[in-house]
């Protein structure tokens, strides 16, 4: 059987593959250009951070199950996608900004998305469930990390805030769902779902990892 085959069978539409991943790629873009905006980078600075919060986890993604070379850089869909967020972020910086939280906003729906989408490809290569459910992390949270350290911020996932962990559930559930059986467009927006409320209302109502107490804790 084919890869393609192997994605027909695995996702049941190959197409909902694609969109969610062309959906995680504009949202992370989004997040990217946004923050690069608020650091007042150039636009040519704002596009870079876009692009590479946008494909960076995909991109690790594919280098390690060996799909060389990665569709973020081959697939003209993933640029064109992501240069229309950063000039609609540009240009439409005011209304971006009316969002309640926009970083927060489509960080935490690309976290979903790519959370999900990241644990099927990894199923559609062949790869057992412990490294789908690893790789759809990778894929979740890579784009973050490249935006955090090009804006030399201490990463998200570093920090206290659910982050990984949200991607965590996420994949999980689309790994476990696929293993059960479970109708293909049903576990994925379960897990979609999943992940991104959990991240977004960690951040709304201030939920936290535990850390282990210190000299700062007094």
């Amino acid at each position: 059987m084919n890869v393609h085959e192997l994605a027909l069978a695995g996702l049941n539409d190959h197409r909902l593959f694609t969109v969610l991943d062309l959906a995680g790629t504009f949202a992370f873009a989004i997040s990217g250009a946004v923050a690069a905006r608020d650091r007042s980078l150039d636009w040519f600075g704002v596009m870079v951070i876009a692009f590479a919060v946008a494909c960076g986890g995909g991109v690790v993604r594919d280098l390690c199950i060996g799909a060389v070379p990665p569709t973020g850089l081959t697939d003209w869909r993933y640029l064109a996608v992501s240069m229309a967020a950063a000039w609609m972020t540009i240009a439409a910086g005011p209304l971006v900004a009316r969002l309640a939280h926009p970083v927060t906003l489509f960080d935490s729906l690309g976290l979903g998305l790519f959370a999900v989408t990241g644990a099927q490809k990894a199923m559609i290569f062949g790869h057992n469930a412990e490294v789908a459910v690893l790789l759809g992390v990778v894929t979740a949270v890579g784009g973050g990390v490249a935006r955090d350290v090009l804006l030399n911020r201490v990463p998200v996932i570093l920090r206290r805030e659910i982050y990984a962990s949200a991607a965590l559930v996420g994949a999980i559930i689309e790994v476990a769902g696929e293993r059960l059986g479970w109708v293909s467009s049903g576990r994925t927006w379960v897990a979609l779902m999943s992940c991104f409320l959990l991240r977004y209302l960690s951040l709304r109502y201030k939920w936290n990892l535990p850390r282990p107490s210190g000299r700062g804790d007094h």
